[in-house]
């Protein structure tokens, strides 16, 4: 699972309904970003907001619902 942000991709450990706990996380101010789940040849995608942002110190990243 990759959250895809201004052109970067962040991997994504672990999704929970309101989080992210990311990989490697950088800063990145409140916004819009896509979620993209692929398992074998089938992928899916949709679109979040980050209503707190990325932080670079934490892991876990707020997410709601679609734009």
């Amino acid at each position: 699972m990759q959250l895809l942000v201004n052109g970067c991709s962040i991997s994504v450990v672990q999704m929970g309904p309101d989080f992210l706990l990311v990989d490697a996380p950088i800063n990145h101010p409140p916004g819009a970003a896509s979620l993209v789940l692929q398992v074998d040849r089938s992928e899916r995608r949709w679109n979040v907001r980050l209503p707190n942002g990325i932080s670079a110190e934490s892991k876990r990243v707020a997410i709601a619902g679609g734009m």
